[in-house]
């Protein structure tokens, strides 16, 4: 079958199509045949090297599709299930494996591309609007990269939860998309300043709260952004990793508080994970919460996907498609 692989890590020219054996899914585990898979960051990451990787290996973690196969134990999925998963080994392939565990069904009235961008993005944005800093109405967050496909999720759900959204883009266009997700101000940072925004947009008090999926091009502004006892949430790095600093910084900023997240820790039971995608495909099924593909690419052109990710020219999910 059809594979996207690494021997080597580096840019996007180490990503190779290659022919390799459908896998059989293990005690446990479940085969998907995939519709679509996801496009993320850390895929950019495990492919410069920047996240170690077994070579050869496979990307794609997120995933939706078919069933084709049931391992041993597993009596919860049948041949033909819609479903969806963030746990797919080698998600850029024909077919991949999950742990059923780590698998949900889709949902009728809920198109399978539209799960495929929910998996890892609408997750990611729902645990940190519900757990890592629990909005409640009347508060204040910063949101950066609001255009992408967390980004706009996370503007949506954070309005859902009574907030008041400062986003950050880099154009005019995408300003445009975070004002439609529902972003009270936006700021285009290429032009101006967004520390002195948030101080603006507060009051001077400074945000409650900075969701920073940018990382090192974004962390001293963000830093500034906050009030006293604010909440630094740190969980991206796409402009490169937050450079080390030193715990007393926190207390000289307003004895902040730093946090660096990952979905991993937010799901680590079935239940918690399919209580959470429960939730963003009734959002989905509503209307209340709109998901923007905004670009998807051949599987064979995973190459140009990534180079198109890494120069922030996308906005919204980018799925690539067998």
């Amino acid at each position: 079958m059809l594979a996207i692989r690494i021997h080597a890590t580096g840019g996007p020219e180490t990503l190779r199509v290659d022919d390799i054996a459908v896998p059989a899914p293990a005690a446990g585990e479940v085969r998907i045949l995939v519709e679509a898979a996801g496009l993320n960051f850390i895929d950019t990451y495990q492919r410069s090297g920047l996240y170690a990787v077994p070579l050869p290996f496979t990307l794609g973690a997120e995933i939706a599709g078919i069933v084709s196969a049931v391992g041993a134990g597993v009596t919860e999925f049948s041949l033909g299930d819609r479903v969806a998963t963030a746990k797919a080994s080698g998600g850029y392939a024909a077919e991949a494996l999950a742990p059923a565990a780590h698998v949900v069904k889709i949902p009728a009235g809920v198109a399978t591309s539209t799960a495929a961008a929910l998996m890892l993005q609408g997750l990611t944005a729902h645990y940190l609007v519900t757990d890592t800093f629990a909005l409640k109405p009347g508060d204040t967050a910063l949101i950066h990269a609001a255009a992408g496909g967390v980004g706009l999720l996370l503007v949506q759900l954070a309005k859902r939860r009574g907030a008041r959204v400062l986003a950050t883009v880099g154009t005019e266009e995408k300003a445009a998309l975070a004002r439609a997700a529902g972003a009270d101000e936006v700021v285009v940072y290429t032009r101006d300043n967004f520390a002195t925004a948030a101080r603006n947009f507060t009051n001077g008090r400074g945000v409650d709260v900075v969701y920073d999926a940018v990382g090192k091009d974004t962390f001293t502004g963000s830093i500034d952004s906050l009030r006293p006892r604010g909440m630094m949430v740190s969980f991206g790095n796409a402009s490169g990793a937050v450079p080390p600093f030193a715990p007393l910084l926190l207390a000289q900023k307003g004895s902040l508080f730093f946090t660096r997240p990952t979905l991993v820790h937010y799901t680590q039971t079935t239940a918690e994970l399919r209580a959470r995608t429960d939730e963003l495909f009734l959002a989905v099924q509503d209307g209340t919460l709109q998901v923007r593909i905004g670009a998807t690419f051949k599987l064979t052109a995973a190459a140009e996907a990534h180079r198109a990710l890494e120069s922030r020219n996308t906005t919204g999910k980018v799925l690539l498609m067998p």
